[in-house]
C-alpha cells in the first residue's frame, strides 16, 4: 500500500476517523447541555451518520488494498471472498481492518438513531468511533512487538492516536464556530469564548500525552538514536512532522494566551468581529497544519524506520 492511492485512503481514513472520535469527544466535554438542547450554533446534527458512513468506505477500500498487496492481485477486482477471508483471518492487520468495519457500523447505527437520546447516542458514537481509531494501531506499527514491550507499544499508540484525535475534534468545532458566528447572535459568539478558555486545560493535558507517547513510539520504532533522519524518506517526513507540530503548537499559544481572552474583551466591548476575525484565521492555520500531519502520518505508516547512515 506504499502507492499514491494507498496513501490517500488512509490519510482520509485517519482524518475521518481523527473527526469522528474526536468531534463527539469535545462536544460531551465542552458543550453536552447544547447538543442535548440542540443549539443550532454547534452545527453537526447530520455530520456523526455522514462521517460513519463515509468512515466505512473507507475502510472497506483500505482493506482491499491490503487484501490486493498481500495476494498480488492485478486489480480490485479480482478479489475474491477466500482471498479477503485469509487476510482477515490470517494477519493482524486484515483482523484490525475487519473490526475497524464492524465499529464504524455500529457508529452509524448509533449516529442514526441518535435523534431522541442526543447526549447517549453521540457517547455511543464516540465510542465505537474509539475502537475503529485504535484498531489502526493494531494494524500499523504498534504492532510490530510481542510481549510487554509489544503492548506498551501498542497503548502508547492507542493514547497517541486518542490525543491527536482530542485536539482534531476541538479544532473541528472552533472552526465551524468561528465561520459561523460572522453574522450570529452573541449566544454563539460567547459558546466560542467560553469553548476556548475550556479548552485550556485539556490542550495541555493532550499535548502532553502527544509528547509522551510521540517519544515513547520513536523509541520504539526507530530506537534511541538520529541516524537515518536527514538521510531517509521515514526521517524527512518524522522532522518534518516535528516541524509542523511545532507550529500548531505555538498557534495554540497565541490561540490561548493573546486570541482568547481579546475575544472574550471584544465581546465585553460588544465588537467581536476584528477580534473573531483574527481568530478565524489562526484555527484554519492551525487546522491545516493537523491536516498535513495526519498525511505525513498516513505516509509514514507505509515506510519502514531509517537504517542509519
Amino acid at each position: 500500500m506504499a502507492d499514491g492511492l494507498g496513501v490517500a485512503v488512509r490519510f482520509a481514513l485517519y482524518l475521518d476517523l481523527a473527526l469522528l472520535c474526536g468531534v463527539p469527544l469535545f462536544l460531551l466535554h465542552s458543550f453536552q447541555r447544547e447538543w442535548e438542547d440542540g443549539q443550532p450554533g454547534l452545527g453537526f446534527g447530520a455530520w456523526p451518520a455522514a462521517a460513519a458512513g463515509f468512515g466505512v468506505l473507507l475502510a472497506a477500500l483500505s482493506l482491499a488494498l491490503l487484501a490486493q498487496s498481500m495476494s498480488g492481485a492485478e486489480s480490485l477486482m479480482a478479489l475474491r471472498f477466500p482471498i479477503l477471508a485469509m487476510v482477515v483471518g490470517g494477519t493482524h492487520a486484515g483482523l484490525a481492518a475487519a473490526i475497524r468495519i464492524g465499529a464504524l457500523l455500529l457508529a452509524l447505527w448509533c449516529a442514526l438513531r441518535m435523534r431522541h437520546r442526543r447526549v447517549a447516542g453521540l457517547r455511543a458514537v464516540a465510542g465505537w468511533a474509539f475502537v475503529a481509531l485504535a484498531s489502526l494501531a493494531w494494524g500499523g506499527h504498534g504492532a510490530m512487538d510481542d510481549g510487554v514491550r509489544g503492548y506498551v507499544h501498542l497503548w502508547a499508540d492507542v493514547v497517541h492516536l486518542l490525543a491527536a484525535a482530542g485536539w482534531v475534534g476541538a479544532l473541528a468545532v472552533f472552526a465551524r464556530m468561528s465561520w459561523s458566528s460572522t453574522d450570529a447572535p452573541d449566544r454563539q459568539v460567547r459558546l466560542l469564548s467560553r469553548g476556548l478558555a475550556g479548552f485550556a486545560g485539556l490542550g495541555t493535558a493532550i499535548v502532553a500525552a502527544l509528547t509522551l507517547t510521540g517519544v515513547a513510539n520513536y523509541g520504539f520504532i526507530v530506537g534511541p538514536t538520529v541516524d537515518g533522519l536527514l538521510s531517509s524518506p521515514y526521517g524527512l517526513l518524522f522532522l518534518g512532522k516535528l516541524g509542523l507540530f511545532a507550529t500548531m503548537l505555538g498557534l495554540a499559544a497565541a490561540n490561548r494566551f493573546r486570541l482568547a481572552p481579546r475575544l472574550e474583551a471584544a465581546i465585553a466591548a460588544e465588537r467581536p468581529g476584528a477580534a473573531l476575525a483574527l481568530l478565524r484565521r489562526s484555527v484554519a492555520l492551525e487546522a491545516g497544519a493537523a491536516t498535513a500531519i495526519l498525511l505525513l502520518v498516513a505516509w509514514l505508516g507505509t515506510l519502514g524506520p531509517p537504517t542509519g547512515s
